[in-house]
């Protein structure tokens, strides 16, 4: 078989919007999509609540506030010229205290930088939007949209394949070599890839395959991470039974902690089947740690992963640091009132019993030697490889824009 000139490591949406972008920017070229499992968006892009998001809680100027308004316009284009159905639901962000007030106007502040349209608005047209919520102020976001990421992954897909690209599954890279001209990547099952250049959009293993890559750089066997380490928590959701779905109209958040890349316990009415009022509508989610990178519950333990973790320094700092919050995501997993509690703040008429157990996604977050998680998309480079370091939400909503960075970033190596 005839070796890819190019190699895009990862089948989520960042990789494959790379793979896109760069078989458009460079077409003729032999391209292979190399992903690790039996198929494509397994992990992060197959488990989010698929929102579009708007840019607002981004700092200015930031790549992730840059590239996501600009990734949410190309995906909304992108998914009207495939035929993906995606509404622009819009959502509020509620502040239910008096303390968040000062975070709110902030919010507000944030969002008029990076241009994002919004409102502030008070309790009588809140309770216009939204009904059943409670709160002292919110500000309203009408251009925040839904959409199914796998549906986007498979449209991705087939593009790439459209244009001579090729997708091969089941391929988990287990050795990245380099001589005079070229990558040779190992895979698990004995094979090889060898291409003139690679990106690696791994996600919940980039910091691993930034190893590998490094390592035979530099001729060691020394890991080499750059002080990043992959930290992978999870989150998990609930879902409303049917007959309470109409607590819900739309998107409703919270405000979230400034200390944290986390947006808070909030409510999303998602894409289900077509029709008003069919539409699932998910709450959550937590953060808690994972137990596996793979961990999406409490039982997936993975030893070695976890104990890459717990031997981190950044980690330890990380759990020093923010113990107590840590502690209270712990117990709002174990306990449903505790979660139910926690809905309340926004929707007071929430009961236990309109609650069942939902999906979990897991999170890669970067995380430094000095404790603090990663806020902005994180790209480094080895000799004629590109590797996306950190890239959670809102990557799926940015996705379209990364790649173009990503193979702007690369081209210029």
């Amino acid at each position: 078989m005839k070796q890819p000139a190019r190699i895009v490591i990862g089948g989520g949406i960042v990789g494959l919007a790379t793979a896109l972008q760069w078989v458009q920017s460079q077409p003729g070229l032999p391209l292979t999509v190399i992903e690790a499992e039996p198929e494509l968006a397994r992990h992060q892009s197959g488990h989010n609540s698929g929102v579009i998001h708007s840019g607002i809680y981004y700092r200015p100027g930031s790549e992730k506030a840059r590239l996501c308004i600009e990734g949410k316009t190309l995906m909304e284009a992108f998914c009207k010229k495939h035929g993906i159905r995606t509404e622009k639901r819009g959502k509020v962000i509620v502040a239910t205290s008096s303390s968040e007030l000062t975070e709110l106007e902030k919010l507000v502040q944030r969002g008029q930088e990076n241009g994002v349209p919004l409102r502030r608005i008070h309790t009588d047209e809140l309770r216009r939007l939204e009904p059943d919520v409670a709160g002292l102020a919110a500000i309203h976001v009408p251009s925040t949209g839904i959409v199914d990421y796998r549906q986007v992954c498979s449209a991705l897909r087939d593009q790439i394949q459209q244009l001579g690209g090729t997708v091969r599954l089941s391929k988990r890279v287990d050795r990245i070599d380099y001589d005079d001209h070229s990558v040779r990547i190992g895979i698990a099952d004995g094979s090889e890839f060898q291409a003139t250049e690679a990106i690696v959009c791994a996600g919940l293993h980039s910091d691993r395959l930034y190893q590998l890559a490094s390592c035979s750089a530099l001729g060691t066997d020394k890991p080499r991470h750059d002080g990043i380490r992959i930290i992978p928590f999870r989150g998990e959701y609930y879902e409303l039974v049917p007959e309470r779905r109409s607590l819900v109209r739309n998107l409703i958040y919270p405000v979230p902690d400034p200390r944290y890349p986390f947006l808070g316990v909030h409510f999303t009415r998602m894409i289900g089947s077509a029709g008003s009022g069919h539409d699932p509508v998910e709450c959550g989610p937590n953060a808690v740690l994972a137990l596996s990178r793979h961990g999406y519950t409490w039982s997936d333990l993975n030893r070695s992963d976890l104990m890459e973790t717990l031997r981190f320094s950044g980690f330890h700092r990380l759990a020093w640091n923010h113990w107590r919050m840590g502690l209270g995501e712990i117990h709002r997993s174990l306990r449903k009132t505790v979660f139910v509690k926690s809905l309340q703040r926004l929707i007071p008429a929430i009961r236990t019993e309109d609650l069942v157990r939902a999906r979990s996604g897991v999170r890669a977050q970067a995380v430094a030697e000095d404790g603090s998680m990663v806020d902005d998309f994180l790209f480094r480079q080895t000799p004629r490889m590109t590797h996306v370091l950190n890239a959670p939400s809102p990557a799926a909503t940015a996705s379209l824009a990364i790649a173009k960075r990503i193979v702007q970033l690369h081209t210029a190596q």
